[in-house]
C-alpha cells in the first residue's frame, strides 16, 4: 500500500513551478483535439475538396514538422524582443489563434471571410495552425533539457530530465483524454461555430506558464546555415516528391531524409568530445532500431472483425480503456522508470511488450476456442485482458527515448538537437512502415471485397498466423540485440 501511495505521489512531488511553461504547452497540444470531430463532420458537409485533394494537403501539413530543425534554429540563435523562448510561444499562440478564427468566419460563413473560396481559407487555416504548434512543440522540447539544473550529480540529473518528460506526456495524454470524448459530445449539442470558439481556450492555455514564471535566458548560439538552409530545401525536396508520380518515392524519400538528418546531427555535434559523440551517436542508432520495427500491417484488424466479429463498438471501447489505462501506467510507473538505467527499461518494455503480443497470434490458432470451453470466456474477453495489460506500458517506451534526447542535447543548440532527433524519429516510423509494407508483399492478406454485390476479392488469412510470428520475433531480437551490444556491453568491457 506504501508503494502505491508513493507510486501515486511521485509525480505530484516531482513537479516544480520552473516546468509549468512547457507542461502548459503539452497540456494544450492535448487539447487541440477538442474540435477535430466538429471539423471532420464540417468538412464532409461543406467542402468540395476531392480525395486527392485532401491527400495534397496532407502533404502540406507535413511539411512544418519535416522541417522542424528550421524552427529548432530559429529558436536557438534568434532572439525577438530580447527573447528566445516567450515571444516564440506568443507567436505560436497568434498563429493558432488566428487559424481557429478563420474556422470560425468559415463554419459561421461570415462576409469578411469571403476573400477566397472556402477551400483555400481552410488550407490556409489548416496550414497557418500546424506552423502554430510546430513553433510551440519545439519550444517546449527545448524547455524540457533546460528546466533541469546540470549542477547536479548525473544519475539526478538523468532522474529529474527523465521524470520532466514523463510529466510533459502525461500532461499531454491526460488532455487528450479529457477532450476525446466531450469534443464529440458538445459537437452533437452545439453549432460548428460555437465549438471553434471554445476552442480559443487552446492557445490561451499555451501561454499561461510562460506568462506567469518567469524563464532562465538562454544564450544565443550562431546561425547554422547549413541547417537553416538545408531544412529549408529538404522542405522543397518532399513536396516535389509528394506530388510526383515516381515509382518508389516513398522509398527515395526516405533514403535522401535518413542522409540530411544524419548529416546534419553530425554537423551538431562535430564540436564535441571523441566521447560525448560516441554515446550520443550511440544514443542515435538506438532510438532509431526501437522505433523503425515493423507492424503487423491491416490485416489483423481485418481479421478481428471478419473472424472474431470484433464490431465498432467494441473498438471503441478497446480505445478509451488503452487511453485510460495508458496515462495510470505512466503515473504509477513514473518513479521506476526515473531510477532504472535507460538500456535495462527499454530491454524490459521489449520483454513486456513481446509477452502482451502473444494472446493475439494464440487468438489466431485458436486460443480462444480452448479458453471458452475450459474458462468460458472467448475472444472478447481475451483483447479486452490483454488491452488492460498492455496499456499501461503503451507510451512509457517514449520516456527513455526522450530522456536520452535530452541528456545529450549540446548547450546552446537543444531547440535544435531536439528538433533534429524528432525528424530521426519520424523517420523511423517510416522505415518501420517500409518494412511492414514489404513484410506484407512476402506474407499477403486479404479481406473480401465486394462492389455493386459482386465479390472482386476474397478474404485470405491464410499467412496472417506466420506474419504475426515473424513481427514478434523481428520486434522481441533486433532491439534486445542492439540495446546489449551499444548500450550494456560497451558499458561492461
Amino acid at each position: 500500500m506504501d508503494a502505491l501511495k508513493t507510486a501515486f505521489l511521485n509525480p505530484i512531488k516531482s513537479f516544480k513551478l520552473r516546468y509549468l511553461p512547457l507542461l502548459m504547452i503539452y497540456f494544450a497540444y492535448g487539447m487541440s483535439g477538442f474540435s477535430s470531430i466538429a471539423e471532420t463532420f464540417w468538412v464532409k458537409e461543406h467542402l468540395n475538396l476531392t480525395a486527392e485533394a485532401l491527400v495534397s494537403l496532407g502533404v502540406w501539413l507535413s511539411i512544418p514538422w519535416t522541417i522542424k530543425m528550421v524552427f529548432g534554429q530559429l529558436v536557438d540563435s534568434v532572439a525577438l524582443l530580447g527573447s528566445q523562448r516567450r515571444v516564440y510561444v506568443y507567436i505560436g499562440a497568434g498563429l493558432i489563434a488566428l487559424s481557429t478564427i478563420l474556422m470560425i468566419g468559415l463554419v459561421g460563413n461570415y462576409e469578411w471571410i469571403k476573400f477566397a473560396s472556402i477551400e483555400k481559407v481552410y488550407i490556409l487555416a489548416s496550414v497557418i495552425g500546424v506552423i502554430g504548434f510546430v513553433l510551440q512543440d519545439v519550444v517546449a522540447d527545448t524547455m524540457s533539457t533546460e528546466v533541469v539544473d546540470r549542477n547536479q550529480p548525473q544519475e539526478i540529473v538523468e532522474q529529474e530530465l527523465a521524470m520532466v518528460q514523463v510529466l510533459g506526456r502525461l500532461a499531454l495524454s491526460i488532455a487528450g483524454f479529457m477532450v476525446a470524448g466531450v469534443g464529440g459530445w458538445l459537437a452533437q449539442i452545439f453549432s460548428y461555430e460555437t465549438i471553434f470558439k471554445i476552442s480559443l481556450i487552446v492557445p490561451l492555455i499555451s501561454v499561461i506558464g510562460v506568462t506567469i514564471v518567469k524563464l532562465d535566458i538562454a544564450k544565443p548560439s550562431p546561425i547554422n546555415c547549413k541547417i537553416l538552409c538545408g531544412g529549408l530545401l529538404f522542405a522543397i525536396f518532399v513536396v516535389v516528391m509528394g506530388y510526383s508520380n515516381l515509382d518508389y518515392s516513398q522509398e527515395i524519400v526516405f533514403i535522401v531524409s535518413f542522409i540530411v538528418i544524419s548529416y546534419m546531427i553530425k554537423g551538431l555535434i562535430d564540436d564535441l568530445d571523441y566521447e560525448t559523440k560516441r554515446k550520443i551517436i550511440v544514443a542515435t542508432i538506438v532510438i532509431f532500431v526501437y522505433r523503425a520495427m515493423p507492424g503487423v500491417g491491416p490485416g489483423v484488424t481485418w481479421w478481428e472483425i471478419d473472424i472474431l466479429h470484433f464490431d465498432k463498438a467494441f473498438f471503441g471501447t478497446l480505445a478509451q480503456i488503452g487511453s485510460g489505462l495508458a496515462i495510470l501506467g505512466m503515473w504509477f510507473l513514473s518513479d521506476w522508470i526515473t531510477k532504472k538505467p535507460i538500456s535495462w527499461t527499454l530491454i524490459m518494455l521489449t520483454i513486456v511488450g513481446t509477452i502482451l503480443s502473444l494472446p493475439i497470434v494464440g487468438m489466431y490458432y485458436g486460443l480462444h476456442h480452448w479458453t471458452e470451453e475450459v474458462f468460458g470466456f472467448g475472444a472478447k474477453t481475451i483483447a479486452l485482458i490483454d488491452t488492460a495489460a498492455e496499456s499501461p506500458f503503451s507510451q512509457l517506451s517514449m520516456i527513455p527515448l526522450l530522456t536520452l534526447i535530452a541528456i545529450y542535447a549540446p548547450e546552446g543548440k537543444r531547440a535544435t538537437w531536439f528538433a533534429l532527433m524528432a525528424s530521426m524519429m519520424n523517420l523511423a516510423l517510416t522505415a518501420g512502415g517500409l518494412f511492414t509494407k514489404y513484410l506484407n508483399k512476402i506474407f499477403v492478406v486479404s479481406r473480401e471485397v465486394i462492389q455493386n454485390g459482386v465479390v472482386i476479392s476474397h478474404s485470405d488469412y491464410s499467412q496472417l498466423g506466420k506474419l504475426l510470428i515473424l513481427v514478434t520475433s523481428i520486434n522481441f531480437i533486433i532491439p534486445i540485440f542492439i540495446i546489449w551490444l551499444l548500450m550494456i556491453k560497451k558499458d561492461t568491457d
